[in-house]
């Protein structure tokens, strides 16, 4: 096909692996993907959702039309400092409600969040940054155990793309950037002029996730506009997410399965999502006593914490129509009183969950079905390409579908260990599946390769031990 058809995107990025047209017209024709920006996706829930809450928390209460406004001012800042579409931008912060009005306002503007972790050092941040050519870098500014200002300040001189450090919070430290000041110089009907010249491509990257992989820092993963606004809206349907609902999901927010599967589609469904900047058993409580969640994720460390106050009555969870969890059904239904759902993923693409109503075996030791019926799950014999179709015999699974990528970022090496001849993603997970009642459900079991699972983040040998 030539450039000028419509169903790939029109000024490729260096080192981006793009879909090929031909898929992307099977899903655009068949209603799966569609040609929405993220930012256009989010406005239309901002606008149609403007007096309901988007975020609440111990730090107040956000509306979507203050949500929508606020991220307006920002990312037009964020313009105006000299940032340019597509330019990338380091995230490295905690949960916090400036995470989302940062993340927001850059996909507005048209930048790339880097979604790199509070925890990550000089190792990863300075990968990272160089590999990316990130031009700058968003951190929290009040961690009372990390001074990230200075940090970044250090970083930026080993970074030659970087320019500008923006804090989120606190007292302005440094030559960082305050972004209440950002916001506070940008009237709002400048805002929307500047971000009115930003064009958009429904098929460029919108995102640069990461993977923790197996091969020392982290793959960057690259997150496209409309397949991710389809990922969101996969799961928001296969969960039955609703305005009405209110989400509670403690882990990392920059993590694609608090981005891609949780408050994503919150805000795409008009949602609340609930933002607790601390993890204290105390701060824990303290959300579901003034929240009330309809929906949280709960990994065993957290359920640990809150395990006293909810044995005692403490804390209310009538409210709570549904808990995700990597596994622990039985264990966690008992204790919460509430459905239970698995959830199986990667930041690579498929998703997998259950449902309230698949037969009791899959809900207790499952993981489910994929969120949409245009995923492709394939069992492999262990580095063949020699497909399984017994159930019920172990295999590494691979995956393709509207959502999956096909390459991680300037990675060619590593690509052509990573994909089948066919273009299937090989996961280096290891699965089974069953037949039951009509449906084909899968379970996981285990991994292939030499990788730790830690309360939802893969952490590999490799990077252990050069620490």
């Amino acid at each position: 096909m030539s450039s000028s058809t419509p169903y790939q995107v029109k000024e490729p990025m260096p080192g981006v692996v793009y879909a090929p047209p031909a898929d992307l017209r099977v899903y655009l024709d068949a209603g799966a993907l569609t040609r929405e920006t993220m930012p256009e996706a989010f406005r239309a829930s901002f606008t149609q959702h403007a007096d309901r809450l988007a975020l609440r928390g111990s730090e107040g209460e956000v509306s979507y039309a203050e949500l929508d406004a606020r991220t307006e001012r920002l990312g037009a800042a964020f313009l105006r400092m000299g940032l340019q579409p597509l330019d990338r931008v380091i995230f490295q912060l905690g949960n916090c409600n400036e995470l989302v009005f940062g993340f927001i306002a850059c996909l507005k503007a048209g930048l790339i969040p880097v979604c790199t972790l509070a925890a990550h050092r000089e190792s990863e941040i300075g990968y990272l940054g160089k590999h990316a050519a990130a031009r700058m870098h968003f951190v929290q500014g009040d961690d009372v155990k990390f001074d990230d200002v200075a940090f970044a300040e250090r970083m930026r001189d080993g970074i030659p793309s970087m320019q500008w450090t923006v804090q989120a919070r606190g007292e302005r430290r440094g030559k960082a950037l305050a972004l209440r000041e950002l916001v506070d110089a940008m009237p709002l009907i400048d805002a929307r002029k500047l971000l009115d010249k930003v064009v958009l491509d429904p098929f460029q990257v919108a995102v640069f996730q990461l993977s923790g992989g197996t091969t020392g820092v982290p793959k960057i993963i690259p997150r496209f506009h409309n397949e991710y606004i389809y990922n969101m809206r996969a799961v928001a349907d296969f969960c039955g997410y609703t305005p009405d609902d209110c989400l509670f999901m403690p882990l990392p927010m920059m993590h694609n399965l608090n981005m891609g599967c949780c408050f994503g589609p919150f805000l795409l469904r008009g949602g609340t999502v609930a933002v607790a900047t601390s993890l204290s058993p105390e701060a824990l409580g303290d959300i579901f006593k003034s929240c009330q969640p309809t929906w949280t994720v709960i990994a065993g460390p957290i359920a640990e914490r809150l395990k006293p106050a909810i044995e005692s009555g403490k804390l209310p969870l009538d409210k709570l129509r549904g808990v995700i969890s990597a596994n622990s059904a039985p264990v966690l239904r008992q204790l919460l009183k509430a459905p239970v759902h698995h959830i199986f993923g990667m930041t690579e693409g498929v998703i997998m969950l259950t449902r309230e109503s698949d037969p009791q075996e899959v809900k207790d030791s499952m993981v489910g079905i994929p969120v949409s019926a245009y995923d492709q799950v394939k069992l492999y014999k262990i580095g063949t390409e020699e497909e399984i179709t017994e159930e019920g015999v172990e295999g590494e699974c691979a995956f393709s579908g509207p959502y999956t990528i096909h390459g991680y970022y300037d990675a060619a090496e590593r690509n052509a260990q990573t994909f089948t001849s066919g273009g299937m993603y090989r996961s280096g997970d290891l699965m089974l599946f069953r037949d039951i009642g009509g449906k084909r459900y899968y379970q996981f079991r285990g991994r292939t390769k030499d990788v730790v699972d830690r309360a939802g983040e893969k952490i590999n040998s490799e990077e252990v031990e050069t620490m």
